[in-house]
């Protein structure tokens, strides 16, 4: 995925390290697994459907890293199923 969305010239960065922080404290590290143009995090799935616990990990994902949009990709079925996350 990385290989033709570079081709297309767009900027891909794979598993860009945030910190994860509470009340000041280092607490984990947030590692998605593509952000594409410094705007868009993209998380592949295979999995039979989206659940709530998908877009509240996205939307966690988006509070941490301070983006706006996320895109789900599910590779499950022969037609790809997206699904866009906004915070």
């Amino acid at each position: 995925m990385i290989i033709e969305l570079s081709k297309q010239g767009l900027r891909c960065e794979s598993q860009r390290q945030f910190d994860v922080r509470y009340e000041g404290q280092l607490i984990g590290t947030l590692i998605p697994d593509l952000i594409v143009e410094n705007l868009v995090i993209v998380d592949p799935k295979v999995v039979a459907a989206f659940t709530d616990t998908h877009l509240a990990q996205m939307l966690g994902y988006l509070n941490i890293t301070g983006l706006k949009t996320a895109l789900l990709l599910n590779f499950k079925y022969a037609s790809l199923g997206i699904k866009r996350v906004s915070n």
